[in-house]
């Protein structure tokens, strides 16, 4: 798709642990990465403005009197605080003032925002929040990983429409391998939900290639792996906590005598690289995939390289034109 103006990225200021600051901070390096993005920041007057009056024409202020707290009924809060951050971000990108949306504030907040303001694509039953996970080879697509506990078997062949195309167009995979999350690799294994998702994947998308089980998920076997919004969050929280255990026990042992000290010196490049590959900030935030324009949400405890990073993702999104690769995945079907 043919761009006849930069790519304008929502950002919601006050969304997040660290905000304000670290969410200016990320969206000062994008600037400086991406010379083409532009940034709308949404949020209280004295915050977005001095921000905006600094960035030379980059950045335009939106000021905005409500902010939705982590705490709130999602739905509800989006329905009566018109004037957050988070909704008059939604609502810009609905108008096409802005081409995409991020926000490190409530995750829920975020999702109602999106389908209830920017509304979903035509077609689309319910929106899936997608997450890119390391593995042994390149990086893979899992969704859904949380917003939608209970599924059919016809919303996981959207999920795997959805992610087909995310892969395609942010991580670069030419035909993109599909595989179902289950607890064997035989189609009769699982399940109601994962036996009736196998056959009709198998019916319906040319790139499934079967079921694949939790010990797979790291090896690279698939580039897109879909499941349930339970299943998914369980296993995501379960792969960042091991990551997250892990490293420590390898610092741990790297610092527990003076020939270990030694020889961390001489690993260290290799571990911060693995480090980095890790680490869910390398990857921006999770996209909110089914919804009419580019949502993209933020970890709450999103860092400046996080903002960045998400920021980037979005732009990736915009330019290949992600919305609309969706569609059409969905309409063929």
């Amino acid at each position: 798709m043919s761009r006849t103006r930069p790519v304008t990225v929502v950002v919601d200021a006050v969304g997040g642990d660290h905000a304000p600051a670290q969410i200016l901070d990320g969206v000062r390096a994008a600037l400086a990465e991406n010379p083409d993005v532009r940034i709308i920041l949404t949020g209280p007057a004295d915050v977005v403005e001095p921000f905006a009056d600094a960035a030379g024409g980059r950045v335009e202020a939106v000021a905005t009197t409500e902010i939705i707290e982590m705490g709130e009924h999602p739905a509800s809060a989006v329905r009566s605080t018109k004037d957050s951050s988070i909704v008059v971000g939604a609502r810009l990108v609905r108008e096409k003032r802005a081409d995409a949306l991020f926000s490190a504030g409530s995750t829920g907040a975020c999702m109602a925002a999106a389908t209830l303001v920017m509304g979903r694509i035509k077609g689309v039953s319910r929106p899936a929040i997608a997450t890119v996970i390391p593995t042994a080879g390149p990086p893979c697509v899992l969704l859904d990983v949380g917003a939608n506990a209970d599924c059919k078997p016809d919303n996981l062949l959207q999920f795997a429409e959805m992610g087909e195309a995310y892969a395609s167009v942010v991580l670069g995979v030419e035909r993109p391998r599909v595989a179902l999350l289950n607890i064997g690799e035989e189609p009769t294994k699982g399940s109601m939900l994962a036996q009736e998702s196998h056959a009709l994947l198998a019916e319906k998308l040319p790139s499934f290639t079967g079921n694949i089980e939790g010990r797979e998920v790291l090896t690279g076997a698939a580039d897109v792996i879909v499941t349930d919004g339970f299943t998914g969050n369980v296993a995501l929280k379960l792969l960042e906590g091991t990551s997250s255990v892990l490293l420590g026990q390898v610092k741990d042992a790297m610092t527990s005598s003076l020939p270990a000290t030694l020889a961390a010196a001489v690993l260290k490049p290799a571990m911060m690289r693995l480090k980095s590959q890790l680490d869910p900030d390398t990857y921006g935030g999770a996209p909110l995939l089914g919804i009419d324009g580019v949502c993209i949400i933020g970890h709450g405890s999103s860092g400046p390289v996080a903002v960045k990073n998400a920021i980037s993702v979005a732009v990736q999104a915009v330019e290949g034109d992600l919305t609309g690769r969706i569609a059409d995945a969905v309409a063929a079907n």
